[in-house]
């Protein structure tokens, strides 16, 4: 019993170191490299210029755009990362960034394989995510999140997944506890243990029906980020569930043949997270367009793995005047 409390006890102080510089890193050196310099980098639009969807270009093996010269827009669905912190609104300003912390390969898959899942319900998806980032007992989920576990993550995975530490040390210190954020991931780890089967039951512990707390005024919501490869992405939260990306790619950025030294210029936001920069308000995971309508697919992958093959297969000539 006493090495098993000692276990929990370890795992929960790891959670919380992580969460700690996971939470540091993300205040400072994210942040920070993401808006410096971004004031004068913003892109000019024509007023005119109307957005089409980026579902209307071809699409990549793995889901994402080959993008070309013009202005684009699409509703993706996203999902609450951090329980515990307020609905995003048109006050939040947010920026893209790889999926980090714990259990992060998971959740990367999660939202990976949820774009070609459009049969699975997003709340079930969501309620997924809310197990993993919380550190649920397994055993405790329900029959449809375990389901869904099947559906969606790796064998090795739900191994892992399931075989994890049984839970975590339920009595924090005080000053663990008066952290928000914290306390979110515990309520709804508590919701899991007591076999709560209402979303809306989850959704209250997790997303908090309150304005966020403002800490950059000088950060718009409608900035543009630049992107490598010189196109340009802004993000407008909808709620939790959605986020509208917008997406502009000037003439200069492909050349004639639509590739950038001879590679095709891709936007595949689907298992990254969209990160506020301006206020305390939810962090995001991507998952798949709201409305995904693939229309021409372009075998990049499979085009690059035939060339090395090719590559390989070329043989060696011998050296002139040898035998």
């Amino acid at each position: 019993m006493a090495k098993n409390l000692l276990k929990s006890l370890v795992f929960l102080l790891l959670l919380v170191s992580l969460f700690s510089c996971s939470r540091k890193h993300l205040n400072t050196g994210d942040r920070k490299a993401h808006v410096s310099n971004e004031i004068n980098l913003q892109p000019e639009i024509p007023a005119d210029q109307q957005p089409i969807a980026l579902t209307e270009l071809a699409r990549t093996e793995e889901g994402g755009f080959v993008l070309t010269p013009g202005f684009y827009e699409t509703t993706f669905k996203t999902y609450c990362l951090q329980p515990g912190t307020p609905d995003p609104s048109p006050r939040d300003a947010y920026f893209q960034g790889p999926v980090t912390g714990y259990r992060k390969d998971m959740i990367q898959t999660v939202l990976a394989n949820s774009r070609s899942r459009s049969d699975i319900d997003q709340r079930n998806v969501q309620l997924l995510l809310w197990s993993i980032v919380s550190g649920a007992n397994y055993n405790k989920l329900s029959p449809t999140i375990k389901t869904t576990a099947n559906q969606l993550l790796t064998p090795k995975q739900l191994f892992e997944l399931n075989g994890g530490v049984a839970g975590m040390v339920k009595a924090v210190s005080p000053s663990i506890a008066s952290n928000n954020i914290f306390k979110g991931y515990q309520d709804v780890q508590k919701l899991f243990e007591l076999g709560h089967s209402s979303y809306e039951a989850f959704e209250r512990m997790a997303v908090l029906r309150q304005s966020s707390t403002i800490s950059r005024h000088d950060i718009k919501p409608d900035r543009w980020y630049k992107q490598k490869g010189d196109y340009y992405v802004r993000y407008f939260p909808v709620s939790y569930q959605q986020v509208k990306f917008q997406v502009y790619v000037p003439g200069t950025s492909v050349d004639s043949s639509g590739k950038v030294n001879g590679e095709y210029l891709v936007f595949h936001p689907t298992g990254m997270q969209v990160i506020p920069v301006n206020s305390n308000a939810q962090r995001l995971g991507i998952g798949g367009p709201l409305l995904d309508i693939v229309k021409v697919v372009i075998q990049i992958e499979k085009r690059k793995e035939e060339g090395r093959k090719k590559k390989q297969a070329e043989p060696k000539l011998p050296p002139k005047g040898g035998a």
